[in-house]
Protein backbone atom coordinates (compact mmCIF):
# COMPACT_ATOMS: atom_id res chain seq x y z
CA UNK A 1 0.00 0.00 0.00
CA UNK A 2 1.57 3.57 -1.27
CA UNK A 3 0.87 6.61 0.92
CA UNK A 4 -0.25 9.67 -1.41
CA UNK A 5 -1.78 12.84 -0.87
CA UNK A 6 -4.32 13.92 -2.78
CA UNK A 7 -4.97 17.95 -3.33
CA UNK A 8 -7.43 20.04 -5.15
CA UNK A 9 -7.13 23.92 -5.52
CA UNK A 10 -9.98 25.72 -6.41
CA UNK A 11 -8.94 28.68 -8.20
CA UNK A 12 -11.18 32.02 -10.31
CA UNK A 13 -9.58 30.71 -13.10
CA UNK A 14 -8.71 27.23 -13.01
CA UNK A 15 -9.60 23.96 -11.09
CA UNK A 16 -6.29 21.66 -10.30
CA UNK A 17 -6.38 18.14 -9.20
CA UNK A 18 -3.07 16.08 -8.00
CA UNK A 19 -1.61 14.00 -6.93
CA UNK A 20 1.64 14.10 -4.37
CA UNK A 21 3.73 12.44 -2.48
CA UNK A 22 4.63 12.42 1.04
CA UNK A 23 7.74 14.95 0.26
CA UNK A 24 5.52 17.03 -1.57
CA UNK A 25 6.58 16.49 -5.32
CA UNK A 26 4.02 16.38 -7.43
CA UNK A 27 3.61 13.04 -9.01
CA UNK A 28 0.44 13.58 -11.45
CA UNK A 29 -2.46 16.57 -12.28
CA UNK A 30 -5.22 17.57 -13.81
CA UNK A 31 -6.39 20.88 -14.21
CA UNK A 32 -9.50 22.35 -15.79
CA UNK A 33 -10.42 25.63 -16.97
CA UNK A 34 -14.58 25.31 -17.03
CA UNK A 35 -15.00 24.72 -13.63
CA UNK A 36 -16.64 28.12 -12.44
CA UNK A 37 -19.69 28.14 -14.18
CA UNK A 38 -20.82 25.08 -13.03
CA UNK A 39 -23.37 24.43 -10.21
CA UNK A 40 -22.83 22.74 -6.72
CA UNK A 41 -23.50 19.39 -7.60
CA UNK A 42 -21.24 19.35 -11.25
CA UNK A 43 -18.25 21.03 -8.91
CA UNK A 44 -18.66 17.85 -6.87
CA UNK A 45 -18.85 15.50 -9.77
CA UNK A 46 -16.11 17.42 -11.43
CA UNK A 47 -13.91 17.04 -8.73
CA UNK A 48 -14.55 13.42 -7.89
CA UNK A 49 -14.27 12.44 -11.38
CA UNK A 50 -10.62 14.12 -11.93
CA UNK A 51 -9.34 12.49 -8.81
CA UNK A 52 -10.60 8.83 -9.86
CA UNK A 53 -8.90 9.64 -13.03
CA UNK A 54 -5.71 10.58 -11.60
CA UNK A 55 -5.50 7.24 -9.40
CA UNK A 56 -6.49 4.65 -12.65
CA UNK A 57 -3.98 6.82 -14.54
CA UNK A 58 -1.20 6.22 -12.05
CA UNK A 59 -2.34 2.07 -11.39
CA UNK A 60 -3.41 3.24 -7.95
CA UNK A 61 -6.40 2.25 -5.27
CA UNK A 62 -8.30 4.71 -3.42
CA UNK A 63 -6.42 2.69 -0.31
CA UNK A 64 -2.98 4.19 -1.38
CA UNK A 65 -4.33 7.80 -0.46
CA UNK A 66 -4.12 9.34 2.96
CA UNK A 67 -6.41 11.80 2.47
CA UNK A 68 -7.93 14.50 0.03
CA UNK A 69 -7.63 17.74 1.02
CA UNK A 70 -9.51 20.83 -1.00
CA UNK A 71 -8.18 24.57 -0.82
CA UNK A 72 -10.78 27.26 -2.07
CA UNK A 73 -10.42 31.08 -1.88
CA UNK A 74 -13.15 32.65 0.46
CA UNK A 75 -15.18 32.58 3.58
CA UNK A 76 -14.68 28.33 4.84
CA UNK A 77 -16.00 26.93 7.82
CA UNK A 78 -13.71 24.30 8.50
CA UNK A 79 -15.05 22.62 11.33
CA UNK A 80 -18.00 21.25 8.92
CA UNK A 81 -16.42 21.65 5.52
CA UNK A 82 -18.82 24.32 4.45
CA UNK A 83 -18.54 27.20 1.42
CA UNK A 84 -19.68 30.30 3.53
CA UNK A 85 -19.14 32.46 0.40
CA UNK A 86 -16.61 32.46 -2.58
CA UNK A 87 -16.38 34.97 -5.33
CA UNK A 88 -14.52 32.12 -7.38
CA UNK A 89 -17.41 30.06 -8.14
CA UNK A 90 -20.76 31.85 -8.43
CA UNK A 91 -23.63 31.10 -6.82
CA UNK A 92 -22.42 29.22 -4.14
CA UNK A 93 -23.82 29.63 -0.83
CA UNK A 94 -23.10 27.85 2.53
CA UNK A 95 -22.37 24.32 0.15
CA UNK A 96 -20.59 21.50 2.23
CA UNK A 97 -18.57 20.73 -0.36
CA UNK A 98 -16.33 18.09 1.93
CA UNK A 99 -19.46 15.91 2.83
CA UNK A 100 -20.49 16.23 -0.94
CA UNK A 101 -17.15 15.06 -1.68
CA UNK A 102 -16.49 12.64 0.86
CA UNK A 103 -19.86 10.78 -0.09
CA UNK A 104 -18.00 9.78 -3.25
CA UNK A 105 -14.64 8.22 -1.06
CA UNK A 106 -13.91 6.41 2.07
CA UNK A 107 -10.75 8.42 2.89
CA UNK A 108 -10.87 11.79 4.76
CA UNK A 109 -11.43 14.70 2.70
CA UNK A 110 -10.33 18.18 4.53
CA UNK A 111 -11.94 21.56 3.24
CA UNK A 112 -10.21 24.55 3.97
CA UNK A 113 -9.31 28.61 2.70
CA UNK A 114 -6.67 28.52 0.34
CA UNK A 115 -4.16 30.97 2.15
CA UNK A 116 -4.33 28.16 4.90
CA UNK A 117 -3.87 25.59 2.43
CA UNK A 118 -0.45 27.42 1.26
CA UNK A 119 0.77 27.67 4.48
CA UNK A 120 0.57 24.86 5.48
CA UNK A 121 1.82 23.66 2.93
CA UNK A 122 5.01 25.80 3.32
CA UNK A 123 4.81 24.78 6.37
CA UNK A 124 5.32 21.24 5.79
CA UNK A 125 7.07 21.18 2.35
CA UNK A 126 8.67 24.66 1.96
CA UNK A 127 10.06 27.78 3.22
CA UNK A 128 8.73 27.27 6.79
CA UNK A 129 10.42 23.30 7.57
CA UNK A 130 12.18 23.58 10.59
CA UNK A 131 9.92 26.64 12.15
CA UNK A 132 7.10 25.60 15.17
CA UNK A 133 5.85 29.17 14.18
CA UNK A 134 5.06 30.86 10.99
CA UNK A 135 2.69 33.16 8.93
CA UNK A 136 2.35 32.39 5.41
CA UNK A 137 1.13 35.80 3.02
CA UNK A 138 -0.71 35.25 -0.06
CA UNK A 139 -0.33 38.37 -2.66
CA UNK A 140 -2.36 37.66 -5.60
CA UNK A 141 -5.48 38.91 -7.15
CA UNK A 142 -6.18 39.44 -3.18
CA UNK A 143 -4.21 39.67 -0.26
CA UNK A 144 -4.67 36.83 2.80
CA UNK A 145 -2.41 34.62 5.15
CA UNK A 146 -2.65 31.44 7.03
CA UNK A 147 -1.25 31.21 10.45
CA UNK A 148 1.05 27.91 12.11
CA UNK A 149 1.38 28.43 15.80
CA UNK A 150 2.80 24.71 17.65
CA UNK A 151 2.82 23.23 14.39
CA UNK A 152 -0.52 23.84 13.75
CA UNK A 153 -2.93 25.96 11.67
CA UNK A 154 -4.50 28.53 13.68
CA UNK A 155 -8.16 29.54 12.37
CA UNK A 156 -9.48 31.64 15.00
CA UNK A 157 -12.96 31.47 16.67
CA UNK A 158 -15.27 31.61 13.36
CA UNK A 159 -12.16 30.15 10.76
CA UNK A 160 -11.18 33.27 9.57
CA UNK A 161 -8.01 34.10 11.04
CA UNK A 162 -5.19 35.36 9.08
CA UNK A 163 -7.65 38.33 6.92
CA UNK A 164 -5.04 40.14 7.30
CA UNK A 165 -5.90 41.66 3.54
CA UNK A 166 -8.62 43.58 5.79
CA UNK A 167 -6.06 45.24 8.03
CA UNK A 168 -6.29 49.03 7.34
CA UNK A 169 -2.92 50.37 6.47
CA UNK A 170 -4.26 53.81 4.58
CA UNK A 171 -6.81 55.53 6.47
CA UNK A 172 -7.15 58.44 4.64
CA UNK A 173 -7.66 56.16 1.39
CA UNK A 174 -10.65 57.08 -1.25
CA UNK A 175 -10.32 53.66 -2.28
CA UNK A 176 -13.47 50.93 -0.69
CA UNK A 177 -12.49 47.60 -0.49
CA UNK A 178 -14.90 44.36 -1.17
CA UNK A 179 -15.77 44.52 2.70
CA UNK A 180 -16.83 48.13 2.33
CA UNK A 181 -14.16 49.58 4.55
CA UNK A 182 -11.69 51.76 3.08
CA UNK A 183 -7.89 51.65 3.22
CA UNK A 184 -7.42 47.56 3.61
CA UNK A 185 -4.11 46.65 2.79
CA UNK A 186 -6.38 44.78 0.07
CA UNK A 187 -7.67 47.65 -1.68
CA UNK A 188 -4.39 49.62 -2.15
CA UNK A 189 -1.68 46.80 -2.36
CA UNK A 190 -3.00 43.17 -4.41
CA UNK A 191 -4.19 41.86 -8.38
CA UNK A 192 -7.67 43.28 -7.92
CA UNK A 193 -6.80 47.11 -7.09
CA UNK A 194 -4.15 47.55 -10.29
CA UNK A 195 -6.59 49.07 -12.76
CA UNK A 196 -7.84 51.70 -10.12
CA UNK A 197 -4.68 52.75 -9.31
CA UNK A 198 -3.04 52.95 -12.37
CA UNK A 199 -5.55 55.43 -13.65
CA UNK A 200 -4.89 57.17 -10.43
CA UNK A 201 -1.26 57.81 -11.49
CA UNK A 202 -2.50 58.77 -15.17
CA UNK A 203 -5.14 61.43 -13.96
CA UNK A 204 -2.39 62.68 -11.25
CA UNK A 205 -0.16 63.52 -14.62
CA UNK A 206 2.06 60.42 -14.65
CA UNK A 207 3.05 59.65 -18.09
CA UNK A 208 3.76 56.21 -18.72
CA UNK A 209 5.93 54.48 -21.53
CA UNK A 210 4.21 51.61 -22.10
CA UNK A 211 3.01 51.12 -25.80
CA UNK A 212 -0.95 50.31 -25.04
CA UNK A 213 -2.73 48.98 -27.92
CA UNK A 214 -5.92 51.02 -29.47
CA UNK A 215 -8.73 50.87 -27.36
CA UNK A 216 -7.18 49.76 -24.01
CA UNK A 217 -9.29 50.09 -20.91
CA UNK A 218 -7.91 50.25 -17.24
CA UNK A 219 -9.66 47.13 -16.89
CA UNK A 220 -6.93 45.28 -18.60
CA UNK A 221 -4.34 46.47 -15.97
CA UNK A 222 -3.28 43.50 -14.51
CA UNK A 223 0.21 42.18 -12.75
CA UNK A 224 1.69 40.92 -15.99
CA UNK A 225 1.63 44.32 -17.59
CA UNK A 226 2.90 46.07 -14.83
CA UNK A 227 5.94 43.37 -14.99
CA UNK A 228 6.76 44.66 -18.34
CA UNK A 229 6.66 47.98 -17.48
CA UNK A 230 9.08 47.30 -14.96
CA UNK A 231 11.49 45.82 -17.13
CA UNK A 232 10.93 49.09 -19.25
CA UNK A 233 11.48 51.29 -16.91
CA UNK A 234 7.83 52.93 -16.90
CA UNK A 235 7.50 55.11 -14.16
CA UNK A 236 4.28 54.29 -13.52
CA UNK A 237 4.22 50.83 -13.37
CA UNK A 238 7.59 51.32 -10.96
CA UNK A 239 5.34 53.56 -8.85
CA UNK A 240 2.30 51.78 -8.43
CA UNK A 241 4.79 48.19 -7.63
CA UNK A 242 6.83 50.49 -5.09
CA UNK A 243 3.51 51.61 -3.20
CA UNK A 244 1.61 47.83 -3.38
CA UNK A 245 5.67 46.84 -1.42
CA UNK A 246 4.94 49.58 0.73
CA UNK A 247 1.77 48.96 1.75
CA UNK A 248 2.49 45.35 2.18
CA UNK A 249 5.52 46.25 4.29
CA UNK A 250 3.23 47.86 6.34
CA UNK A 251 0.56 44.76 6.80
CA UNK A 252 4.36 42.84 7.44
CA UNK A 253 4.79 45.65 10.54
CA UNK A 254 0.91 44.92 11.97
CA UNK A 255 1.53 41.30 11.72
CA UNK A 256 4.53 41.40 13.44
CA UNK A 257 3.13 43.49 16.08
CA UNK A 258 0.60 41.07 16.45
CA UNK A 259 1.57 37.65 16.44
CA UNK A 260 5.47 38.24 16.95
CA UNK A 261 6.09 35.15 14.42
CA UNK A 262 9.93 34.07 13.79
CA UNK A 263 9.37 33.99 9.79
CA UNK A 264 7.29 35.15 7.82
CA UNK A 265 6.73 33.59 4.19
CA UNK A 266 5.69 35.71 1.32
CA UNK A 267 3.68 34.13 -1.69
CA UNK A 268 1.20 34.77 -4.61
CA UNK A 269 1.38 36.01 -8.31
CA UNK A 270 2.65 39.16 -7.78
CA UNK A 271 5.91 37.90 -6.01
CA UNK A 272 6.49 37.55 -10.02
CA UNK A 273 7.38 41.38 -9.84
CA UNK A 274 10.74 40.35 -8.08
CA UNK A 275 13.78 42.00 -6.18
CA UNK A 276 12.46 45.38 -6.80
CA UNK A 277 9.37 44.57 -5.39
CA UNK A 278 10.54 42.30 -2.38
CA UNK A 279 13.05 44.90 -1.54
CA UNK A 280 10.57 47.49 -1.26
CA UNK A 281 8.45 45.27 1.34
CA UNK A 282 11.79 44.53 3.80
CA UNK A 283 12.76 48.46 3.31
CA UNK A 284 9.55 49.40 4.86
CA UNK A 285 9.17 46.70 7.12
CA UNK A 286 12.27 47.53 8.14
CA UNK A 287 11.90 51.19 8.31
CA UNK A 288 9.06 50.96 10.69
CA UNK A 289 10.66 48.15 13.17
CA UNK A 290 13.82 50.16 13.69
CA UNK A 291 15.37 48.70 17.00
CA UNK A 292 12.30 47.00 18.14
CA UNK A 293 13.73 43.59 17.17
CA UNK A 294 15.96 41.31 19.26
CA UNK A 295 15.87 38.82 17.96
CA UNK A 296 16.07 38.61 14.13
CA UNK A 297 12.08 38.10 11.87
CA UNK A 298 13.21 35.87 8.91
CA UNK A 299 11.15 37.02 5.70
CA UNK A 300 11.57 34.91 2.98
CA UNK A 301 10.05 34.11 -0.72
CA UNK A 302 7.74 30.88 -1.12
CA UNK A 303 9.90 28.00 -2.47
CA UNK A 304 6.86 26.23 -3.30
CA UNK A 305 5.79 29.12 -5.67
CA UNK A 306 3.05 28.40 -8.65
CA UNK A 307 1.98 24.77 -7.01
CA UNK A 308 1.44 26.04 -3.57
CA UNK A 309 -2.40 26.01 -4.32
CA UNK A 310 -2.32 21.75 -5.02
CA UNK A 311 0.41 21.15 -2.58
CA UNK A 312 -0.87 23.38 -0.02
CA UNK A 313 -4.31 21.46 -0.78
CA UNK A 314 -2.39 18.35 -0.18
CA UNK A 315 -0.60 18.53 2.57
CA UNK A 316 -3.70 19.09 4.69
CA UNK A 317 -4.31 15.55 4.64
CA UNK A 318 -1.52 16.00 7.03
CA UNK A 319 -2.78 18.01 9.48
CA UNK A 320 -4.62 15.59 11.74
CA UNK A 321 -1.78 12.91 11.54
Amino acid sequence: MKKILCGVDIGGTKLSVALVDISGKIMDEITDFDHAEKSEQGLTDQVSANIKKLLQKNNLQEADLIGIGIGCAGHIRFKDGVIITTSNLKGFKNYPLRDAVQANFKVPVILDNDANAQAFGEFRFGAGKGYNDMVFLTISTGIGAGIIINNRLYRGLTGTAGEFGHTIVEPESELTCTCGNRGCLMSVACGMALPHLFQKKIKEGMVSNLQLPDGFEYSQVDGKLLKRGLRMNDPVSKAIIADSGRYVGIGIYNIFQALNPPLIVLGGGLLSWGDFYIDQIRSTFNEYVRDMIFDPIDIRVSEIGCHAGVIGAASLALETC
